[in-house]
């Protein structure tokens, strides 16, 4: 099947927001400007779906959306950005931490990093907090149209390695301009349903037949 409707369906801030339909649900965490919203509008092939900001550290909300009544995206507060208050970052990280441990719908996280820079250490607490959670700690690698395939290689290297990953973990580069990685990413999102035993199948868009690449447990 191929994804014809993709819709905003709210922002939240408390758990008596969240969707009360139940469909399975996939987060996209990471810094402030690491290019979530971009990110979701390339998956879908839609350009203002998600919405991107201008100014670091705005998204505050839990934002979800439908695909189809199917499944959903769910695009987590932005952090990391350094002219946040102390308090407003504690407040945005029991947003995050209210939606990953008590929502039962979430299936996956995807930790979004910057390919271009060491992960700092809040991308370190962050993936450490999705493993905890009991998540496999799926990484995307963005902006990876601003290197060479040699760098994008050796990035991903170091990035598995400043985040201790295990050998088996998921990493994958990713561009929202290039589109590089879009089918992979759709690739482990079905590898998810199936892993979880739920009846949805997403086609590969670009009319490819390739198998999945990616296996996730």
């Amino acid at each position: 099947m191929k994804i014809k409707n993709s819709t905003f369906v709210i922002s939240a801030v408390a758990k008596s927001q969240y969707p009360e339909n139940h469909l399975p649900e996939f987060a996209f965490a990471g810094r402030s400007n690491v290019g979530k919203s971009s990110l979701i509008n390339m998956l879908l092939g839609r350009r203002g779906l998600a919405k991107t900001s201008s100014t670091p550290g705005k998204t505050q909300l839990v934002n979800f959306y439908d695909m189809d009544g199917l499944f959903r995206f769910v695009d987590l507060p932005g952090y990391g950005f350094a002219k946040v208050s102390k308090v407003k970052k504690e407040g945005w990280g029991k947003i995050i931490d209210t939606y990953l441990n008590e929502r039962e719908d979430l299936i996956e996280v995807f930790q979004l990093v910057d390919i271009r820079h060491k992960p700092s250490g809040e991308d370190k607490n962050m993936y450490e907090w999705i493993r905890n959670c009991g998540f496999n700690g799926i990484v995307l690698a963005t902006k990876s149209d601003k290197l060479s395939k040699n760098q994008v290689a050796q990035q991903i290297a170091m990035i598995r390695k400043e985040l201790k990953m295990e050998k088996d973990a998921v990493i994958l580069p990713v561009s929202s301009t290039s589109r590089d990685g879009k089918y992979e990413v759709w690739d482990v999102i079905n590898a998810l349903f199936e892993a979880n035993e739920i009846d949805v199948h997403l086609e590969r868009q670009d009319g490819s037949d390739k198998k999945q690449v990616a296996s996730v447990e």
